[in-house]
């Protein structure tokens, strides 16, 4: 197998068959939709983007809940040749129904169908245009949607899920009073795929939101089910680790020793990259919520080989449940998911990247790069991995927390941050005429609880006063992101301690040390440290602030741009004469303002090796009071759900996207959501990462890049993803509109009738006329083409018509000949 695609096997040669039948492969041209039978096994081969290192292949291997031992041994047996055969590269999987992995129920975006049966149906391909076929289907899920066949009887109905017959010709969904538009169209996209991909496009969809409006579709259910008796039951919730689960990581070495297996705890949370040996092959355990198996590339083949039957063994002497998640990853090919339960993860050859935290303790320089801030709006990606919304030449306003309320600092002060207070920055910036808001939220590291809780308060009543548009970011003290940088324009300076309040009785320190990283305007950061001389570092610039003068200190590796932005610093912390001092012909008197020499970072400049992770997208839900998260692997712009709280994890920032149409509790909830993320992940992460609330409909460059394709018109069309038919109850096409599909019926218009086309067509958002929705321009111009082909259709129809009589004519004609 040589392409990129989806590759996927019926298991028939599991039952016995010849060896030869697991070569036939089943490559699904375009079907989104998986069916299984419970009763088999079946294998899944998927073989993503090619990398330096070869293909990252995954190879899945599905267990039935109603196969047999046998088969389910000779599956795994089958997945080690197969395996073998694919160099060892491979991450293999191991799915049993019902409790399969975010990544396998990914590659079927319509869904799972779950069907009853024997090995004989399991075998039967999949037949279009067959109506013989009595089921009930039992949808969940929202993001990842499974069928499974239930009991065809009102009993195996309830409040909270979509149930679908199907009755061949004609599918009747049937959504519960509980359920929420997601679901609904999770359901419905399920029902057109069963009519597409198995009926040919002939079978009639009809959809029942409410029983009393739809007295057709309930007569024919009815008459397959019989009449209800008794109320209809509550869902069932689904059966998740929560994240505390999850975060109970544990590293463990696994062999066998006279022919026992022996399971020897090494780590437990945070684990680090360097106790995984090369030599040896290692079981790390996320709390019974899923098994990895990682195999050192030294470790011997019968080694690599017992991986999957070691992890079955693990998870029977844990007494762990059967339907327990399996993956096997090789070294240096872990998957994005392993790599994220380690504290640190580096990978061989990468370069230091920007925007890196370090301790002035020991030399860890930053090598700054320079970047091309007009590229931000035509490279969306470059603004996400810069952390850059825009070329930071918005205006800034900036306030402090003040006695609980706002108190607007003097602009002739902007970028100075005392640690003692909490401040409220509103960036305002445009984008293609549209204005923009991001209100940072900046939380010193002295400031009181309750200071900080105003400030979050302040910043919803901010945020409201512009129409909940604004992104609200979280800033912790010390961890500023890029784009706050740049909109201080060089001049951001941190205090450590104090207040910037005008009645502050504390008397300043009469020493104060500062250290400037930064080669421009963009990236430039002062920070105050403690005024010793264990704080100075070779590779930097300090300006030691006295009552005589200000020292301006040049460690033997700064660069001459770090030189220029410190002297533009050193003007703002100080009114005091400026004195350049180069490192190693300091005056007496500096020593003397440090308390004396001491040694300090003195190391050659090198670079650390960059920490890359792959972005996650997550759905977070602790309505029942478990945080629980589901992740969407793969994931684009049409897994944000209007009614959905999603959390993208960058690992330099979280962001928070909320939904329109999302729930109240989760909406205000969502910044503890992504504090107990934060709190509970494996890796041990930092508590103080930026939390950025990005609003659908208003998000920002900096969340849009993460995506590969993204449409900024997406939420602006007005026709809805679900609508129930207003009249008809069974409908051959769907009861339901495309979200992306333009209305014929309407043109763009000014008020006074439709613009020409030279007006629309290759124009720009700005060269647009004013009210023009650039997502409706092509209308006039689509309504002006289908009605010509309208007219045509009729000439032929006519004609078409015309003919048929003529042969109905010529064929009476040679009878009574």
């Amino acid at each position: 197998i040589r392409r990129i695609g989806l590759f996927i096997w019926p298991g028939s040669w599991i039952a016995g068959l010849s060896r030869s039948a697991w070569f036939h492969c089943v490559n699904p041209p375009s079907a989104t939709t998986l069916t299984l039978t419970s009763s088999l096994c079946r294998f899944c081969l998927s073989k993503n983007k090619k990398t330096s290192n070869g293909f990252i292949t995954d190879l899945h291997y599905w267990i039935g809940k109603d196969s047999t031992q046998d088969e389910q041994g000779a599956a795994a047996f089958y997945v080690t040749q197969m395996d073998d055969m694919l160099g060892g590269s491979p991450v293999q999987h191991r799915e049993v129904e019902g409790h399969e992995s975010e990544a396998f129920k990914s590659y079927f975006k319509s869904g799972i169908i779950y069907k009853k049966g024997g090995v004989a149906s399991g075998f039967k391909h999949v037949e279009t245009n067959m109506y013989n076929i009595r089921r009930l289907l039992h949808v969940k899920g929202k993001k990842h949607v499974s069928a499974t066949e239930v009991e065809l009887s009102w009993d195996s109905f309830n409040k909270g899920d979509v149930f679908l017959l199907d009755l061949g010709k004609v599918l009747i969904q049937w959504n519960g009073p509980d359920c929420n538009i997601a679901e609904k169209s999770r359901g419905l996209a399920l029902a057109r795929s069963i009519r597409d991909d198995e009926r040919g496009g002939r079978a009639q969809i009809g959809i029942i939101d409410n029983e009393k409006d739809s007295p057709d579709l309930m007569q024919i259910m009815k008459t397959v089910l019989g009449e209800r008796r008794g109320a209809l039951g509550a869902a069932t919730p689904d059966e998740k680790a929560d994240e505390l689960q999850k975060a109970n990581v544990r590293l463990y070495h696994v062999y066998e020793k006279d022919d026992n297996l022996v399971v020897q705890e090494i780590a437990t949370r945070p684990l680090t990259q360097d106790l995984l040996q090369h030599e040896d092959c290692h079981i790390l355990d996320q709390g019974g919520f899923k098994i990895y198996v990682w195999r050192g590339k030294d470790s011997s083949k019968e080694e690599k080989r017992a991986a999957f039957s070691r992890a079955v063994g693990f998870i029977q002497a844990k007494g762990y449940s059967a339907t327990t998640n399996v993956e096997v990853v090789n070294d240096g090919a872990e998957s994005a998911m392993f790599k994220q339960l380690f504290k640190r993860w580096t990978e061989k050859e990468e370069t230091q990247g920007l925007g890196k935290v370090y301790t002035t303790s020991k030399i860890a320089k930053v090598e700054q790069v320079k970047f091309d801030v007009s590229q931000l709006h035509a490279r969306p990606e470059l603004a996400a991995e810069q952390r850059m919304a825009d070329d930071a030449s918005g205006k800034v306003e900036v306030w402090r927390i003040e006695d609980l309320h706002m108190q607007p600092v003097d602009p002739r002060t902007y970028g100075q941050f005392y640690g003692g207070d909490c401040y409220l920055v509103l960036y305002t910036y445009l984008t293609s005429g549209r204005t923009h808001y991001i209100i940072y939220m900046w939380q010193g590291r002295h400031a009181s609880v309750d200071e900080i809780t105003a400030c979050a308060f302040n910043a919803v009543e901010l945020d409201k006063k512009y129409g909940n548009e604004p992104v609200q970011v979280r800033v912790t003290m010390g961890r500023e992101p890029q784009h706050f940088l740049a909109i201080f324009k060089g001049s951001l300076i941190i205090y450590e301690g104090g207040t910037s309040r005008t009645q502050n009785n504390e008397p300043e320190p009469v020493v104060r040390l500062f250290q400037v990283r930064g080669t421009d305007e963009i990236n430039t950061k002062t920070i105050e440290v403690p005024a010793r001389a264990s704080s100075l570092n070779s590779n930097d610039v300090f300006l030691l602030t006295t009552n005589q003068v200000c020292y301006l200190w040049c460690g033997k590796g700064c660069s001459g741009d770090e030189r220029e932005m410190a002297k533009i610093v050193a003007n703002i912390v100080s009114k005091r004469d400026k004195q350049t001092v180069l490192e190693g012909q300091e005056p007496v008197e500096f020593w003397a303002a440090l308390g004396g020499k001491a040694p300090y970072a003195s190391d050659k400049r090198f670079q650390e090796p960059t920490v890359r992770y792959q972005p996650r997208l997550f759905e977070c839900s602790n309505q029942t009071g478990r945080f629980i998260m589901t992740e969407v692997v793969g994931f684009c712009q049409d897994d944000l759900d209007e009614d959905d709280v999603m959390l993208l994890d960058t690992w330099e920032e979280i962001f928070l996207w909320i939904g329109k149409t999302s729930n109240t509790y989760e909406r205000n909830e969502a910044i503890s959501s992504a504090k107990d993320y934060l709190k509970t992940h494996p890796a041990g992460r930092d508590l103080a990462t930026p939390i950025i609330m990005v609003k659908q409909g208003y998000e920002p460059l900096t969340f849009t890049g993460w995506f590969s394709a993204w449409d900024p018109y997406k939420w602006s069309r007005t026709s809805p993803a679900y609508k129930p038919h207003p009249k008809s109850n069974v409908n051959s096409t769907s009861n339901y509109q495309n979200n992306n599909a333009p209305s014929v019926v309407s043109a763009v218009t000014n008020g006074n009738g439709a613009y020409p086309r030279e007006v629309l067509i290759n124009k720009t958002v700005d060269e647009l006329p004013e009210g023009v929705d650039p997502a409706k321009k092509e209308v006039r111009e689509l309504s002006k083409h289908w009605s010509k082909c309208l007219a045509k259709c009729d000439l032929l129809l006519s004609r078409f018509i015309k003919l048929c009589l003529w042969l109905r004519e010529c064929t009476g004609y040679l009878r009574e000949g």
